[in-house]
């Protein structure tokens, strides 16, 4: 189609129009001097103690890229950092929030327009980095992703770090060369934010899952996600200081480590591949090269964090597609910044079941 001079004229004008609104918005965001958020402080007697306060947009650290956060999501860690964890954040006060999902304000790369749907994930965010549990962040380019279309910003936060850490171990036992047809897939933790998405994923691909749990009053749970049998943890708990038993699982995608993923090692058929992403369970692992040696499986740590940006992104692109759950929206609960407080709790000491969502905007 050929447009006239005077056509052009006009479209160019349009989308001058367009960019310059776009950029004022950016513009106006930034001379707003503050912004809500949750502000963990240390007491001088080492107490530490949330609450939502306004904080000054100039307090935020530098970065290439200033964004509008509109939701937020719970993970164990955020928890953790609330609650004084120096092993997750060194110096305090602190807004927590390792996932953000928001518009971009302004941006120094030209690789993000004012107004880009974005999602931050991993790296340093919510750490010692001013986290997404504020109204705005301000982080490097190169932490940022475009959100995938075809995903709303308040779905990515439905899966957030753990569902990215859940569809990443899943990317990685396929890329392992485990397929559907090989035999199970025993998911541990599988109620936990990681290990049911894990469970909705791999069923959606047609694998057969096994979930394991320490709470089977949520079988009914795991089963509608499409586990096809859900085991009591207690049967990954083996002392017969055997070095293997009989292999049941072609994959294992465990979330907890510990004892759970020595029993598991031993349990996994020739050739079989296992990731694991946790610890909650136990930091150490005990075992022997004879699952490696004799049956050839693989381990394969599982790192959301310093995730290279392509794999990233690519990652993001299944969950939005191929992999998209739709069952999670039913395990999934909406809070604000305000019921925060009262959520950190109930993760650590497990009684949190689910997704959180936190609606920031």
């Amino acid at each position: 189609m050929k447009y006239s001079q005077e056509e052009m004229s006009k479209l160019t004008y349009f989308f001058y129009i367009i960019k310059k609104n776009l950029t004022d918005k950016g513009e106006s965001i930034m001379n707003h001097t503050s912004f809500r958020a949750i502000v963990v402080n240390e007491t001088e007697n080492h107490q530490f103690v949330r609450k939502v306060v306004e904080r000054e947009v100039s307090s935020l650290p530098e970065g290439d890229v200033f964004i509008q956060v509109h939701y937020s999501s719970l993970n164990y860690k955020d928890a953790l950092s609330a609650t004084g964890n120096k092993g997750v954040t060194r110096t305090y006060p602190h807004t927590p929030g390792i996932d953000a999902a928001g518009e971009v304000m302004r941006s120094e790369d030209n690789s993000f327009n004012v107004g880009d749907q974005v999602i931050v994930t991993g790296y340093d965010l919510g750490m010692n980095t001013s986290g997404g549990f504020g109204e705005y962040i301000r982080v490097p380019s190169s932490w940022v992703v475009p959100l995938p279309e075809g995903m709303s910003l308040k779905e990515s936060m439905m899966y957030g770090t753990a569902g990215f850490t859940a569809a990443l171990s899943v990317y990685k036992l396929i890329g392992a060369g485990i397929n559907p047809g090989m035999g199970d897939v025993l998911v541990t933790g599988a109620t936990g934010g990681v290990g049911s998405v894990a469970v909705s994923i791999l069923s959606k691909l047609g694998f057969n899952v096994v979930g394991a749990t320490g709470k089977m009053e949520e079988e009914q749970m795991l089963l509608r996600l499409g586990a096809k049998k859900v085991i009591h943890r207690a049967e990954l708990n083996d002392e017969s200081g055997r070095p293997m038993l009989k292999g049941i699982y072609a994959g294992v995608i465990d979330t907890v480590g510990g004892h759970m993923l020595e029993t598991a090692l031993k349990t996994v058929k020739y050739g079989g591949c296992v990731t694991t992403c946790g610890n909650v369970a136990g930091q150490e692992l005990h075992t022997t090269v004879y699952p490696f040696i004799l049956r050839g499986i693989s381990l394969l740590g599982i790192d959301s964090v310093q995730c290279p940006v392509d794999v990233r992104r690519d990652v993001w692109t299944l969950l939005a597609d191929e992999w998209e759950s739709s069952k999670l929206a039913s395990y999934t609960e909406e809070c604000t910044l305000e019921e925060l407080d009262e959520k950190f709790a109930l993760i650590l000491q497990g009684k949190l079941k689910g997704r959180t969502v936190v609606k920031i905007k």
